[in-house]
């Protein structure tokens, strides 16, 4: 058996009534059809696993696909398209659209919840459009400051591996969710994913400052130019020019981009940090059930051959 390491939800198996569709099994054999085990399976029971065939036939019964939040998803998808498209050229629309992307991101998750309409497909489509919206981005940035491409490839590589096991350990453990983690596991992931403002403010700034790099290619107005600066502190800078002058002297060349990127940046340096502890906490997840399953393995091979003498 696997190690519990998160909290184990069973599949839930809908309640049989008879159904008029041609794909819907008898009463008498729905239970095997349902439940039937897939070959590979691991560290799940016969009835965690459900059998493609049946799930493929069911999902013309109730269209999940339309789904108020999955369509929230769909134009989750579509903004950032068309971000991506006016990305090299034209900033303002870019920024707009991907802007919008990420915003519905803290909206289809609560209107799932209060509609009832959660479901596993809007789990993996909102993760997806997650990963695949910033990977993106980051390809972008990485052409734009090319000096730095070994770093933005590593970001990329980071967020994708480490979702990926996270996920992937979570399915192995029978976890009903990706976020369903325990203090004893991580304590770290613990409030990351249990506690909503968090979550939001890392996600949020972790995409606000690779926005403004994005900006900061365009963006060349000093905040000077708009925002004029209070003539006490051009006298403090003519008093003491070593420290305020300085101070001033920065201010004067420093844009809203790099301002805004400037307070992201610990915020998104502490994301790449629980990046690589989710990879880490993921990957002994894995190990450990692996050892379980041999240690099991030997076991039953043991009681097969004292049973043969």
């Amino acid at each position: 058996m696997a190690p519990t390491t998160r909290s184990k939800q069973s599949t839930p198996a809908p309640e049989e009534q008879p159904s008029t569709t041609a794909f819907s099994p008898t009463p008498a054999s729905l239970g095997d059809i349902k439940h039937r085990p897939r070959e590979g399976s691991r560290s799940r029971t016969r009835e965690e696993v459900w059998d493609p065939k049946y799930a493929v036939d069911l999902a013309v019964d109730e269209n999940v696909f339309l789904f108020v939040p999955n369509l929230i998803g769909y134009t989750r998808v579509l903004t950032a398209a068309a971000s991506l498209y006016y990305m090299p050229s034209y900033p303002k629309y870019c920024f707009v659209l991907y802007s919008i992307s990420c915003l519905l991101d803290a909206v289809d998750g609560q209107a799932a919840r209060a509609l009832g309409q959660t479901s596993k497909f809007g789990a993996v489509l909102d993760m997806v459009t997650d990963r695949c919206t910033t990977a993106c981005l980051l390809c972008f940035l990485a052409s734009t400051y090319d000096k730095f491409a070994i770093v933005f490839m590593f970001l990329i590589t980071l967020d994708f591996s480490s979702h990926y096991i996270h996920m992937y350990s979570s399915l192995v453990t029978g976890s009903s969710s990706h976020k369903t983690v325990t203090s004893d596991v991580s304590r770290i992931l613990w409030y990351y994913y249990n506690d909503s403002r968090t979550l939001f403010i890392f996600c949020f700034a972790n995409e606000l400052f690779f926005v403004t790099l994005y900006l900061n290619h365009f963006w060349d107005t000093p905040i000077t130019t708009t925002s004029y600066l209070p003539s006490l502190l051009i006298d403090l800078a003519i008093q003491y020019p070593k420290s305020v002058g300085l101070f001033v002297h920065l201010l004067r060349n420093l844009t809203w981009p790099q301002v805004v990127g400037a307070i992201c940046l610990p915020i998104c340096a502490a994301k790449q940090v629980i990046n690589v502890v989710q990879f880490w906490k993921a990957s002994k997840i894995l190990v450990g059930v692996d050892l379980a399953e041999r240690q099991a393995a030997r076991e039953a091979a043991l009681l097969k051959a004292r049973g043969v003498q």
